[in-house]
Parts: structure tokens; sequence; C-alpha cells
């Protein structure tokens, strides 16, 4: 009984080591194949992609293309050219600060500025209110008011040209996106359509086209958020730039009414 036991026990380890030598060589052919399988797949051209899909589209999926190419384009035209422009202005401030209250008087001062500086243009405004208050028209308004009203009224013109631009900004960041989905729908139905008439809804033949159509939601996904993250970034620059001009408004503002040009400095002596 104990040699029949053994021989069993004997005749069951043999057959369980063939069978892990047999799976092992499966692995090992079916690790042969996949090697010789994958580069065979890794030199297969994808035929969907942009040029495909633009190739292929027809006139509505290309003008979506273009119109979201020109979003782009002008979206970093806009960030670019409004950031240089803010950093121009930060310098005209401090060129300001340092030139005007240092001058013999306002007059001499501001023909020192730089003629395109916005500070220039809000001084020169809140002279000639105070030069041409006296003229008729203006005997019924105390001084003090127009030329605050003169001041704040430049003051907002150089607002409304710092945020020139932003607006574009904006409607793209919450247009793109909508524009690429409606360029993706356009595709999938078109798509879905030549599979219909073709009669053949195999998995190549969806999802390739499918996958295509896609590329234009992720476009607009592309051109929306460097124009949410660009009209952020600029709208808080030109709160801290307007901040700057509006202390440079209400400091001319004092200084035409007193006729010192360091109404602050004269203020904190004379405490």
């Amino acid at each position: 009984m104990k040699n029949i036991s053994f021989s069993a026990g004997a005749r069951g380890f043999r057959v369980a080591a063939i069978a892990i030598a047999a799976v092992a060589g499966s692995f090992g052919v079916s690790g042969a194949v996949w090697a010789q399988a994958t580069p065979a797949a890794a030199e297969v051209a994808n035929p969907y992609g942009l040029g495909a899909l633009w190739a292929n589209g027809d006139f509505v999926a290309r003008f979506v293309l273009l119109v979201l190419v020109a979003m782009s384009m002008g979206s970093w035209y806009i960030m670019i050219t409004k950031f240089v422009e803010q950093a121009r202005a930060g310098r005209r401030a401090k060129s300001a600060d340092d030139t005007l209250w240092s001058a013999p008087s306002l007059a001499v001062g501001v023909a020192e500025l730089d003629g395109s500086s916005p500070f220039r243009f809000i001084a020169e405004t809140g002279l000639e209110a105070a030069h041409h208050h006296a003229e008729a028209l203006l005997e019924e308004v105390d001084r003090n008011t127009w030329i605050q009203v003169s001041i704040d009224r430049s003051t907002a013109n150089v607002s409304n040209r710092l945020q020139d631009g932003l607006a574009f900004l904006a409607t793209v960041g919450s247009t793109a996106p909508f524009v690429g989905l409606f360029g993706t729908v356009w595709g999938i139905y078109h798509a879905l359509t030549a599979i219909g008439i073709a009669g053949q809804a195999s998995i190549d033949k969806v999802a390739g086209p499918v996958g295509e159509a896609l590329i234009m939601t992720a476009i607009g996904l592309a051109v929306a958020v460097p124009a949410v993250l660009g009209y952020n970034f600029l709208v808080r620059r030109n709160k801290s730039l307007m901040e700057r001009v509006r202390a440079f408004g209400a400091q001319l503002h004092t200084v035409l009414l007193s006729g010192r040009k360091r109404p602050v400095r004269a203020v904190a002596n004379a405490g």
C-alpha cells in the first residue's frame, strides 16, 4: 500500500511538472509572439488626426477650426500686448512720481513727462481745468468741484483704455469650449451618418471617426484655458495700476487747490 501511494504521488508530481512546463512554454511563445507583434503594431500609422480632420472635413468643420485658430491667435496677441502696455504704464507711474512732484512747477513737470503717458494726460486735464475755471460758463461751479470732475473724467478714460481687449479674452474663455463642442457634434453626426449609409457598424468604423471629431473639443479647451488665465492675470494687474492712477489724480487735485507740490509732506512737517 505504501508503494502504491508513493508511486501515485510520484505520478502526480510528474503530471504537475509537465503542466508547469507547458504553461511556461505557452507564456514563452506568447511573449515571443507579442514581441514580434508589438513593433508591427507600433509601425501602423494613425489614419485619424488633425491632418485627416482638415482633409476630410466639410465646410462647417473647417470653418470651426479656423474660428478656433483665430480665437487663439487673438487671445495670445492681446495677452502679450496688454502685458507690455501694463509694464510700460508701471514705469511711467514711477517716472511721474519722480519727475512731476520735484519740478519747479506743475507746468514744467508735465512738459517733462512722456507724451503718451496716461499720467501726463491726467495732469494736463487738471491744469486745463484749473486755468479755465474763471470763464463765464463756469462761474456758478466752484473750483474744487470742477477740477475734481475733470480729473475723474480723465481717470475714467485711462481705465477704459487699460481694459481694451479684456472683453475679447472673456468672450473667448467662455465660448471657445462650446465652439469646439459644436465641431465635435457636427463631426460625430457626419461619422454616424456615413456608417449608417455604409451599413457597417464595426468598432473600427465607429471609434475612428468619433475619436477624430473629439479633436475639436480638445482644441476648444486648449484655446479657452489660456484666455481665462490671461484675463484673470491682466485684470488683477489693471486693478493694481488703477490704484496708482487714482492716487496720482488725488494728489494732483490737492496740489492744484493748495498750490503746493507735496501737501502730504508739508502737513507731516507742520505736525
